[in-house]
C-alpha cells in the first residue's frame, strides 16, 4: 500500500503529539505513513519520511482562499501527495475547511459525485455508531445530494464497521413523512421512491435528533448546516454531564469512595464515547481517501486516524463509492 499522507502541522496540539501518534502506528503494524510539513518543526520523525511544505493554514483561516494561495502549505501538499500517487490516503486535523477544499481541488470529485460529504460516526450507549453525514461540508443542500449522501454513507457503515444491511434515516423534526422543512419534504420522497435493496440497504423514513445516539438508524442524512448543529450540540452534552460526574465523584469522601467502585465500569463507556477512539470523519464522495480528525487531536485520535485510513484505502471505499454512484 502507499504511504498514507499525515498533515503534521494541523491542529492544536501538532506537531509532536501528531508526529508521536503516527511514529506510534507505524511501529505497532508498519503502516506505511509519510509525514507533511516543515523539516525543521517536525522534529523526530522515527524514520518516517517526509514531504516538505514550508507553509501552515490556520485554524481559523478562510479554507477556499489559504487553499488557493498558500500552494505550499503541508494541507495542500499532502493531498496533491494522493493526486500524484505519493500517497493513498490524507489526514489532517487541522482547518476542516481547508481540509475539505485541499481533497476536493486537488484530488477531485468521484465521476458522478454532485457534492462531497463528512462522515462522523456518533457513539451510542450500545451497539455500532450511527453515522452522521452531511456533517458540515455542505451548509446547503439539494434534496438530491442527500439522496447520494445515504448512498456513501451505506458504503462507509458497511465497510468501517461491518453493518450488514444499513438502515438510512432522514433527519427532520418528527418520524411523519408530511413533517420538515420542503427540503427534508423532498428528499424523503426522493429516498423512498429509491429500491435500496439493490444497495443492501433499508429506508426507514424520517428520524428526530434524539435517534442520533440509538439503535434504529445506522446512517443519518441531513444538510451540513443541521448535521453540524447536531455534532456540535452532542459533543457539548457528552463533556458537560462527564464534567458534571467528576466533579460530583469529589464532592466527599464517600462520593470518593463510590467512584473508586463505579470507574471500572464507567471507563469502557468513557472509551466508547470518546471522540479519540474513533480517529476522526471521512471526507466522502472525493477520488482520494480524506479523514479528518478533531482539532484537539493527541496521538491516540491520529494513531487511529491512521488506522481509519488504512481500512478505506484497503476496502476501496472510494471505489466502492464510484460504482454505487454510476452503477
Amino acid at each position: 500500500m502507499l504511504p498514507i499522507a499525515v498533515d503534521a502541522m494541523g491542529g492544536d496540539n501538532a506537531p509532536h503529539a501528531i508526529v508521536n501518534g503516527a511514529r506510534r502506528a507505524h511501529e505497532s503494524n508498519g503502516t506505511p505513513i509519510v509525514l507533511v510539513g516543515r523539516p525543521d518543526e517536525i522534529g523526530d520523525t522515527g524514520g518516517l519520511p517526509v514531504i516538505a511544505a514550508s507553509e501552515v493554514i490556520a485554524m481559523d483561516a478562510d479554507p477556499g482562499s489559504s487553499v488557493r494561495t498558500m500552494k505550499d502549505s503541508s494541507l495542500v501538499r499532502a493531498a496533491e501527495a494522493v493526486r500524484d500517487g505519493q500517497a493513498s490516503a490524507m489526514i489532517s486535523a487541522g482547518n476542516t475547511g481547508a481540509t475539505m477544499a485541499s481533497a476536493l481541488l486537488r484530488t477531485g470529485r468521484i465521476k458522478g459525485v454532485k457534492r462531497p460529504a463528512i462522515a462522523t460516526p456518533i457513539p451510542g450507549p450500545t451497539g455500532t455508531p450511527t453515522i452522521l453525514l452531511d456533517a458540515g461540508a455542505n451548509a446547503e443542500c439539494k434534496a438530491d445530494w442527500l439522496v447520494q449522501f445515504a448512498q456513501m454513507g451505506t458504503i462507509f457503515a458497511r465497510a468501517r464497521f461491518g453493518v450488514a444491511v444499513p438502515r438510512i434515516g432522514l433527519l427532520s423534526i418528527g418520524e411523519e413523512a408530511g413533517k420538515g422543512s420542503p427540503l427534508v419534504k423532498e428528499a424523503w420522497g426522493l429516498l423512498d421512491e429509491v429500491d435500496w435493496s439493490a444497495h443492501d440497504a433499508k429506508f426507514i423514513g424520517n428520524i428526530e435528533g434524539r435517534d442520533l445516539m440509538g439503535m434504529d438508524c445506522d446512517v443519518a442524512v441531513t444538510d451540513g448546516f443541521t448535521g453540524n448543529v447536531a455534532l456540535k450540540t452532542l459533543e457539548g452534552c457528552a463533556r458537560n454531564i462527564v464534567g458534571a460526574l467528576l466533579e460530583a465523584f469529589e464532592t466527599d469522601e464517600q462520593t470518593k469512595a463510590a467512584a473508586e467502585q463505579l470507574y471500572p465500569a464507567l471507563l469502557p463507556l468513557y472509551q466508547r464515547f470518546d471522540a479519540d477512539s474513533y480517529g476522526g470523519a471521512m471526507l466522502l464522495g472525493t477520488k482520494g481517501p480524506c479523514i479528518i480528525s478533531h482539532g484537539s487531536s493527541g496521538e491516540d485520535a491520529m494513531a487511529n486516524a491512521i488506522s481509519v485510513a488504512t481500512d478505506m484505502v484497503e476496502l476501496d471505499v472510494v471505489g466502492q463509492i464510484h460504482q454505487a454512484i454510476n452503477g
